[in-house]
């Protein structure tokens, strides 16, 4: 038999309930219970609004949110960037300001002390 947990958003009565095999250890049902309770309060203020595009906004922030999550988690750079590209070109931010921003950020990091020599911005290292 699967396991099961519900999360219950106390403020509207939203029940999320997540089915499937959990790992035995007591700390990973923790995380699996505190990241479902987030996702259901996250549904429930979403469900909440009232005006269409605010809650849309909401529905696309979290779908972004959770894909970037993901991608990192798979380790694929390559999504990750191409997710953040496109929020940011969503929020109107154009090709030519990313290029600017990102040439910043090389500037700042070798400041630091850190020689990126990488268009991908590796992080300097520790010091």
């Amino acid at each position: 038999m699967p396991d099961q947990y519900v999360a219950t958003d106390s403020r509207t009565g939203l029940q999320v309930t997540v089915t499937g095999a959990f790992p035995e250890d007591p700390e990973d049902r923790v995380r699996i219970a505190r990241t479902c309770t987030l996702f259901t309060r996250l549904m429930a203020t979403i469900l909440a609004m009232e005006e269409q595009t605010p809650r849309r906004q909401g529905f696309r922030a979290i779908e972004t949110q959770l894909e970037v999550a993901e991608a990192l988690m798979r380790g694929d750079p390559e999504e990750v960037q191409r997710l953040v590209r496109e929020t940011m070109t969503q929020m109107g931010v154009s090709e030519e300001d990313l290029h600017m921003l990102e040439e910043q950020l090389k500037k700042h990091l070798e400041n630091l002390g850190g020689d990126t020599g990488h268009p991908g911005l590796d992080p300097p290292p520790r010091a």
